[in-house]
């Protein structure tokens, strides 16, 4: 079956990339936020077209998938759905050291995925028809953020910044999967997403940050309860969670981030609350991106980990080779306990043709997992999942 997936991304460029736009310094460097104020490394040049109107700097990102899933086992699944995400940004100078910055996310998941869901073996998190979801991926709510943003240069090496978003990113985590540089030629989610980068969708946050030299600390209050099965509108409520988060970019190819929060009943399903940490390092030079990932959920009556290693390497100009390597601790599989999966993907892409905005390219990845005795019968023995695809993107 056919998968229709449209992504667009969050922007990081390079600084010099925008000086023929009418941007200051603070405007720079709010138009190198990913997901909230999440960032990945400042060489990496993200696919997007620049435009202006009138004194606002614009910015549109895209990228489209159309993928072919099999997956093997008693409850691997195939199905015809279509994730999508629309970005775009709109920055405006505020004096000679200021800078304002409007984004808007949206998806048109809940019309296009059916069921609630697609099919993913071993992911867990969220819920369909009063059901938490197991071996699927939730669909993204239609609003996927608006924020706004001031950024003021307040001395040479300092900048202060303000984010607010009814739907947006705390400061928890590293760049969520669908806008890092890594996870770039992947269509399909991280199993270890709900351990690592969940919160990308909250509501009501409110984030405050300081970045001096190649130091960053952020702190941010939200509304830590996951979106429900309504996808079409905002889960408004008050700043029952808060986190914060040390980044540091000593180079261009380098960005590194440590990150806690206490996030109040983040499933609906389940009652009580996390806390969640994790740890980041991403490297970029040129096209080739990085990461090592680590995330680790406190509650109640458990501690789970999760890992994650991925990478995305161009060779012979329009050629992709992308892997990725998670070992997750799972305690809500069909089968009771904690149960460590560990999963292996690896995929290639390749450009195709020569368009002035449009970037198309046809790929494929295989995901092999590895699962303890226990899981067997239920998943099988040796489960695994391939995608084939078609990705379109904006350059």
């Amino acid at each position: 079956m056919y998968k229709f997936v449209f992504l667009f991304v969050a922007p990081t460029v390079f600084a010099q990339d925008m000086h023929h736009m009418h941007m200051n310094r603070a405007g720079m460097y709010l138009m190198n936020m990913a997901s909230g104020t999440s960032m990945n490394p400042y060489g990496w040049q993200m696919p997007m077209i620049m435009t202006e109107s009138g004194n606002w700097s614009m910015m549109f990102m895209g990228q489209a998938f159309l993928v072919d899933t099999q997956q093997s086992g008693p409850r691997g699944g195939d199905k015809l759905y279509a994730p999508n995400w629309f970005m775009t940004s709109a920055s405006h100078n505020v004096g000679a050291k200021g800078s304002f910055m409007v984004t808007a996310m949206i998806s048109l998941d809940p019309a296009t995925i059916t069921d609630r869901r697609y099919p993913l073996l071993f992911q867990t998190g969220e819920t369909a028809y009063g059901k938490s979801l197991v071996d699927a991926q939730h669909p993204h709510d239609f609003l996927m953020s608006f924020s706004v943003q001031y950024a003021y240069r307040a001395t040479r090496d300092t900048m202060l910044q303000f984010y607010y978003a009814p739907v947006g990113d705390p400061a928890l985590g590293p760049v969520a999967f669908p806008h890092r540089a890594s996870a770039l030629e992947l269509p399909q989610a991280t199993i270890g997403h709900h351990w690592q980068d969940s919160s990308h969708i909250a509501d009501n946050v409110a984030t405050v940050a300081v970045r001096h030299k190649w130091l960053r600390l952020e702190a941010s209050g939200f509304y830590g309860t996951e979106p429900d099965e309504n996808r079409w509108n905002v889960d408004w409520g008050g700043m029952n969670s808060y986190s914060g988060r040390v980044s540091v970019a000593p180079t261009q190819t380098w960005v590194a981030q440590f990150s806690a929060g206490r996030i109040a009943r983040p499933e609906r399903n389940e009652p009580g609350d996390v806390t969640r940490t994790t740890a980041s390092i991403e490297y970029t030079r040129g096209g080739w991106s990085s990461s090592l990932i680590w995330g680790r959920n406190i509650k109640a009556e458990s501690t789970t980990d999760s890992w994650l290693a991925e990478t995305v390497v161009p060779f012979a100009k329009r050629n992709y080779f992308t892997a990725r390597v998670e070992v997750v601790d799972k305690d809500e599989l069909a089968v009771p306990g904690t149960h460590r999966v560990q999963e292996y993907i690896a995929g290639y892409t390749r450009d195709i043709g020569n368009f002035k905005h449009v970037q198309p390219g046809i790929g494929a990845n295989i995901s092999g997992y590895a699962i303890p005795a226990a899981l067997r019968a239920t998943y099988g023995d040796h489960p695994f999942g391939v995608n084939v695809y078609l990705r379109v993107r904006l350059k």
